[in-house]
């Protein structure tokens, strides 16, 4: 084993030996450290460098890896988990977070990391190995090498002006652990850095979500087009036409609304434009758009821009236009699309979507509405909203391939809305190092108190190839993606009916208290009791269900004794209280385990199938017995949820019969599910997100 020379940074976040390193390197025209150079880095790191032949290496020693990348999408990302052969796993083989760990370097530091690598099985082996060995923890000497490297990242990353070059890759693999960290073989890239696309000036968000005047390019005179659907539209959700401007050669007026000639013959700056033509003639449209300078927001519908071979450079070339608008004086327009559905805005009373509003009505669900959904697919949003109308959000906004605004963005302003609580994302991909300016706001959200709910596709090569052909979008890898978003505080969807499931969750539940994983669960159907408690453990997270305080018992069996069920029912957590359990036993149930200090949350099955429930919208056998009672759950209920601040979350497992009553409920603010598996595991995932944006915010 060679003798290193021990170089240290200077205490200020600055590694002068990897600086002249790289500077040395990149004048002799390299991109790469030879192994000379890679021993004097890593001694600047506190690392021995042994590239020895294997048989030096202890046997039984566990190997890590432990890398810098520099991503396209989130810039510098710190890595650690299985090294040696073990790296070659997929991490398909483990539970979430068990092989490999990710994080943006922008939004960690060292014991951070520390605390997400505990939770990979390579540390697990390290305080094994400890364990058996007598020796302490390897936590200093880990914690010292992530710090160490985040010096290097942070230096050398594209958001650094002062950064000479940008580390593009350093790979150590296999590590093993002693007193200092010994590295068998190491890979160092870099190259110069590149210049990023110019802030977008995203006050003018404001503008595009709260227009006082629109115009539109596109609508035809005779028939039914997408610009005569948005027409439509606009004055269906209620804009006014006087505000409304179409822009049609030869016309004067389209179903009342006034036209003109063209963009030059505008009397007033449009605050927003929605343009509705062929993709071929937007390239040309978008010029004439920043030469007049006329608007202060524009939204490309039209499909295929970039999403082609053929249309991919002249795309990319109005891109590059518009990027340099937003170095001028005033910022320019800022462009939402292509490809792009619309949007929906309740409080800048329009819906520009082209979905004729019989086909997708949206009445008001919640009392104030308080969340946003954005996302790339127009489609996502539809038939999120069709199947789930409780979702229900204030805005809904559709980015197409990003051209201009881009997810970041939206979410950076979107963050900064009082008003706003939650937020869903459907992602197919980003641009570059618009990853990262997303897990910064994401970051940001959840500081201001707010909740992110994020799915992502193209997770396989069959997806990513669907992604890019369908918004222009480069599909990242999947775990990366899942392991930066949770670090930076999102609630991540594995699949579409997880993303419903959370964002419904997460809007119904957000002005609760969340006090900790300890879990209530309460059925009258057995079954039921057993799957609550068989979907506690989600990924890295579970819920326990704990022990009954002796107050708690006593109150139950006092309720079970006056419903006479108290010689058929056990009381414990979970318990099945029996069909013959009628709605008001089920709530007061329901309240007893709410009062107990042990318990943080309640599920409750409300059995609608059995006899002693009025769950029907009107029972033919027992006239009156039913929802409408005012002993009924639907009116027992929802004063229950609304006096106590832990969370409760309610189960309709039944077919249409009880559609009524579910819809009742969730019209009156009561968070339902109709499963109890789905059920409890939105609320496991949704507890633990909470938990650690607490987490978050109290490291501030």
């Amino acid at each position: 084993m060679k003798n290193p020379i021990k170089v240290e940074t200077n205490g200020t976040g600055h590694n002068p030996v990897a600086a002249t390193l790289f500077s040395q390197a990149t004048a002799a025209g390299r991109d790469a450290l030879y192994e000379t150079e890679l021993g004097t880095l890593l001694s600047s790191v506190d690392m021995v460098f042994a590239p020895a032949p294997s048989q030096v290496q202890a046997p039984q020693a566990v190997e890590l890896l432990v890398s810098l990348n520099n991503t396209r999408e989130f810039g510098m990302v710190i890595s650690a988990g299985l090294g040696g052969p073990d790296a070659n796993l997929h991490d398909g083989n483990f539970k979430q977070d068990r092989a490999t760990v990710h994080a943006a370097c922008a939004l960690t530091d060292a014991a951070d990391f520390l605390g997400l690598f505990k939770r990979t099985f390579a540390y697990q082996k390290l305080a094994s190995a400890a364990t058996r060995s007598g020796a302490g923890l390897p936590d200093q000497v880990l914690q010292t090498c992530f710090e160490q490297l985040l010096v290097l990242a942070h230096q050398f990353s594209l958001g650094n002006p002062d950064a000479a070059v940008a580390l593009r890759r350093l790979s150590l693999n296999p590590v093993q652990v002693g007193s200092q960290l010994s590295v068998y073989a190491a890979h160092c890239t870099f190259d110069l850095p590149t210049a990023g696309r110019l802030p977008r000036p995203i006050h003018k968000i404001d503008k595009l979500i709260h227009p006082t005047s629109i115009g539109i390019i596109g609508v035809s005179p005779s028939a039914m087009n997408f610009g005569r659907i948005i027409l439509k539209n606009l004055m269906g959700s209620g804009y006014d036409k006087e505000r409304l401007t179409i822009i049609r050669p030869g016309e004067t007026e389209i179903d009342g609304v006034r036209c003109v000639e063209n963009l030059q013959a505008l009397d007033h700056k449009l605050d927003l434009l929605i343009v509705a033509v062929a993709a071929s003639a937007v390239y040309a449209l978008v010029d004439e758009i920043l030469e007049t300078d006329c608007v202060e927001s524009v939204m490309l519908i039209p499909g295929s821009l970039g999403e082609t071979q053929a249309s991919r450079e002249p795309a990319a070339a109005m891109a590059d236009r518009i990027n340099a608008a937003h170095g001028k004086p005033g910022g320019g327009p800022i462009f939402l699309g292509a490809n792009c559905l619309g949007v929906v805005s309740h409080p800048g009373s329009y819906d520009s979507w082209f979905i004729p509003l019989e086909r997708l009505p949206k009445a008001a669900k919640k009392p104030q509405r308080n969340s946003v959904m954005l996302s790339q697919s127009g489609a996502f949003m539809i038939t999120r909203l069709s199947q789930n109308p409780w979702l229900d959000p204030r805005y809904m906004l559709a980015l197409g391939n990003q051209t201009d605004l881009t997810h970041g963005d939206l979410l950076d302003y979107f963050s900064d809305l009082p008003e706003i609580q939650t937020l869903g994302i459907y992602i197919e991909g980003f641009k570059d190092q618009d990853g990262l300016a997303f897990a910064k706001a994401v970051r940001k959200a959840v500081l201001g108190g707010k909740q992110v709910v994020v799915y992502k596709a193209g997770k396989t090569a069959p997806g990513m190839g669907g992604v890019l052909g369908h918004t222009a979008s480069i599909a990242g890898d999947a775990s990366l993606f899942d392991s930066v978003l949770r670090q930076a505080g999102a609630i991540v969807a594995e699949d579409f009916n997880s993303f419903d499931d959370l964002f419904y969750i997460a809007g119904a539940l957000h002005d609760k208290k969340i006090g900790g994983r300890r879990l209530g669960a309460i059925s009258g159907a057995g079954f039921e009791a057993v799957g609550m408690a068989d979907s506690i453990d989600v990924g890295s997270f579970s819920m326990d269900m704990c022990a009954l305080a002796p107050d708690t018992v006593r109150q139950v069996e006092e309720v079970l004794l006056a419903k006479k069920l108290n010689t058929l029912v056990e009381v414990r957590n979970p318990i099945d209280i029996n069909p013959g359990a009628d709605d008001e036993a089920h709530l007061q149930i329901v309240q007893a385990f709410l009062q107990d200090p042990n318990i943080d949350a309640v599920v409750v099955g409300l059995d609608p199938t059995a006899p002693s429930v009025r769950a029907l919208q009107a029972s033919q056998l027992r006239p009156g017995f039913d929802i409408s009672d005012p002993k009924s759950t639907v009116h027992l209920m929802p004063p229950l949820v609304q006096r106590n601040d832990k969370p409760v979350i309610g189960i309709v497992d039944g077919g249409q019969l009880y559609d009524a009553m579910s819809a009742a409920l969730m019209d009156q603010g009561v968070c339902v599910f109709r499963n109890c598996a789905r059920g409890t595991r939105a609320l496991v995932r949704y507890v633990e997100a909470r938990l650690y944006a607490d987490l978050l915010r109290s490291r501030r």
